[in-house]
């Protein structure tokens, strides 16, 4: 993902969600960042450039063993 685009996501995700959202490139990797809050990685946000129309999916893995605390 090209620098400019992580910083429109970033200011995105902090307005939207928490301002303690960061989103760090990836290496070797041009399609996707990965979303941080705060030192805690949650995700990935792809970047999605299908029939012109660009878009922005996040994904995010939640573990079973999460969710009995």
């Amino acid at each position: 993902m090209k620098p400019d685009e992580i910083v429109k996501l970033e200011a995105y995700f902090k307005r939207i969600f928490n301002d303690s959202m960061v989103i760090k490139a990836r290496p070797r990797k041009d399609d996707s960042a990965e979303v941080y809050l705060g030192e805690e990685f949650l995700g990935i946000v792809f970047r999605d450039d299908e029939d012109g129309d660009l878009s922005y999916n996040f994904s995010m893995a939640i573990l079973d063993v999460d969710l009995d605390d």
